[in-house]
């Protein structure tokens, strides 16, 4: 099992990274500010002026550490990674797989009952707590949504259910925000850009997630942009954004769901540009970056392993047995549910 290394954030504008023996040297006003082994990282994620020795580049490809790039506030722009490792079988199959619209369709299923049960989760666990007709409605229409989906369907129906049942999840998540901040009033999802602090911080979190999703399926050999749920599209890393799919509520949203609530995050922190759109200050995003860090660091049991790891190993576990699948090993994909 591959030990739990870390991704180094680099927030501070102007700052330059450089290679120095087999560690990353951190630059900033003409000083040194750090030195970290590389052996101890598996990415970088660079937010706005950042730059990089192309020694560094090499070294990072050459150690399979990812680089990617993101403007100032959270918007993914590009990634690096090194020559591509495992199996060649294994992509072809993967490949192969991709094409076969019964095949595709059954393991988006999979990533969707996993989001589903999850988002499921996340509605009943407040509801508990604090007692709310819309959050038992909502659970409810999930928990169709569910039965509709473990039946056999075609992949387009397979998304016209999910997208149903995003709108019905969003549409009571202003009833799990608790923190009475007027900054977080929430109304709905957007993106691209988000045009709220709840929509931000969702997004900025995703984002994260999709790094480190996309790093764990290049760790096992398979092709991040060849997806079956979110089918290939140039510069889109489409199996990343399947195998998000399980992950965003119960590692995500209930992240975005603490900082708020707990008052980790204030209105303070975020900004609406003249465009409309919000991003958040520099402050805020160290505190958040400091917070998902926090969340991999703790330790779960995975559900079908039955194996303790830290929640940061969870996508790992989830890329060899999607490779198991896609090589005929194993007969499903099973998706992490939380209870």
């Amino acid at each position: 099992m591959k030990h739990l290394q870390n991704t180094l954030y680099i927030t501070t504008q102007d700052t330059y990274l450089s290679k120095e023996g087999e560690c990353v040297v951190i630059h900033h006003d003409s000083k040194v500010k750090g030195k970290i082994p590389v052996h101890t990282l598996d990415g970088l994620v660079l937010f706005g002026q950042i730059s990089c020795s192309p020694f560094l580049l090499g070294h990072c490809a050459k150690h399979g550490v990812t680089v990617s790039w993101l403007t100032e506030y959270g918007r993914f722009m590009a990634t690096m990674h090194g020559p591509v490792s495992g199996n060649v079988l294994l992509r072809k199959e993967q490949y192969k797989k991709s094409e076969d619209l019964e095949f595709a369709a059954t393991l988006a299923r999979s990533f969707l009952i996993g989001k589903l049960h999850n988002s499921r989760t996340v509605l009943r666990r407040t509801a508990r707590d604090r007692p709310d007709p819309s959050l038992d409605a909502a659970a409810d229409h999930l928990t169709f949504a569910l039965e509709c989906m473990k039946k056999p369907q075609p992949l387009d129906m397979v998304r016209g259910i999910e997208g149903e049942a995003a709108s019905v999840y969003f549409g009571v998540f202003d009833r799990l925000l608790t923190s009475g901040d007027p900054a977080f009033a929430f109304h709905g999802r957007n993106r691209r850009p988000p045009l709220d602090a709840v929509n931000c911080l969702l997004s900025f979190l995703y984002t994260l997630l999709t790094h480190d999703v996309r790093s764990a399926l290049e760790s096992v050999g398979l092709d991040p942009a060849v997806g079956f749920l979110h089918r290939d599209r140039p510069g889109r890393p489409s199996l990343a954004l399947d195998m998000i799919e399980e992950f965003r509520p119960y590692i995500a949203d209930r992240l975005a769901l603490t900082l708020i609530n707990k008052g980790q995050v204030t209105g303070k922190g975020f900004v609406q540009q003249k465009s409309g759109a919000v991003v958040m200050t520099e402050a805020a995003r160290k505190e958040v970056l400091f917070a998902w860090q926090q969340r991999k660091a703790e330790e779960v049991q995975h559900p079908f392993l039955q194996e303790k790891m830290r929640v940061g190993l969870l996508w790992h576990a989830q890329a060899r047995l999607l490779a198991r699948h896609l090589r005929g090993d194993l007969d499903g994909y099973p998706p992490v549910v939380i209870r």
